[in-house]
């Protein structure tokens, strides 16, 4: 697919029949590939789309623009809004008709994992701001982007004092090139994959493959610099209130896994709380940062009540 000059890839399967459509959102680094275990599963009930973000998998990996540097010929920001609109696009010209044109209008439930879902939430807000609000989102294991520069305040002393520097490096190419090359080491991924999964289950040479094979592309130490740097952007609250608002409250669900090493599930516990879009929460113990490939059967059958069922009601 072309989208604003750049190539995105897409992985499409299912029941062209079906009235509900299901796009996949991967999170960090990742690519349609790490949704290898949901696919599968979910494409006899509905059409599903797993997508690329720009920057990632077998997308287009432009050179990137900081929101301090001057413009630059085919450079981008990588943002959310970047990423979100290109979900919304995706929406937009693939899975709908305009509305009134049928007699069924689709239904888009928007699920992603990690940034994944925080670009799951900020398509969601602009489909519903265009008048395409879709069926739902679900959330896995949302990022919480605990260091960007609105949440500095709650880090440790020593980590607020040494920020200006952190953020004065990584903003540097002769920095971030050698670091790419050290986190983008099969024995790396590995590493962190075992933190990542901590019941083990599915770490396999397919999946440290498919998590490496992208950083070897083309552009890829640029991606990974627009995403580092990332310490103003969206976070999860904004949005979920936005969602919130709205009239009725755009449904969002969430699937968490309960041994997540970097996104507390303790703050999914409050969002729930709070924010009157969250209509499910479902934690899973034992489960890490990736449950969808952790444990695909539970997920899955998580999915499939969700995407299925009609019902909105907060459970």
């Amino acid at each position: 697919m072309n989208w604003q000059g750049h190539r995105i890839h897409l992985l499409a399967a299912g029941s062209p029949s079906s009235t509900d459509r299901v796009v996949l959102i991967h999170g960090f680094g990742a690519s349609v590939g790490h949704w290898r275990h949901n696919l599968p599963a979910l494409a006899p009930h509905a059409r599903v789309i797993a997508l690329d973000l720009l920057g990632f998998g077998a997308s287009d990996k432009p050179v990137s623009r900081l929101a301090q540097e001057p413009p630059r010929q085919g450079a981008v920001q990588y943002c959310f809004d970047l990423w979100g609109r290109q979900v919304a696009d995706t929406v937009r010209q693939l899975l709908l008709t305009e509305p009134g044109s049928g007699p069924a209008q689709p239904r888009v439930h928007l699920v992603g994992n990690s940034i994944g879902a925080m670009v799951a939430l900020t398509a969601a807000r602009l489909l519903l701001a265009e008048g395409f609000p879709p069926f739902q989102v679900i959330l896995i294991d949302c990022a919480q982007r605990t260091l960007d520069d609105k949440r500095a305040a709650k880090l440790p002393g020593w980590e607020r004092a040494s920020r200006p520097l952190v953020k004065q490096l990584v903003r540097q190419r002769w920095v971030i090139a050698p670091l790419f090359r050290l986190l983008a080491q099969p024995a790396f991924i590995r590493s962190v994959l075992a933190r990542a999964y901590p019941s083990g289950a599915h770490i396999d040479d397919e999946l440290v493959a498919l998590l490496h094979r992208p950083s070897t592309n083309p552009g890829a130490t640029e991606s990974f610099r627009g995403f580092v740097n990332l310490f103003n952007d969206h976070l999860a609250p904004e949005l979920l209130a936005d969602l919130s608002a709205a009239i009725p409250p755009l449904p969002v669900r969430m699937i968490w896994g309960e041994a997540d090493p970097w996104e507390d599930p303790a703050e999914a516990r409050r969002w729930a709380d709070q924010y009157s879009c969250i209509q499910d929460l479902r934690v899973l113990p034992g489960l890490g940062h990736c449950p969808h490939d952790e444990a695909p059967e539970l997920v899955n059958s998580i999915l499939l009540e969700w995407i299925k069922g009609g019902a909105t009601q907060r459970t």
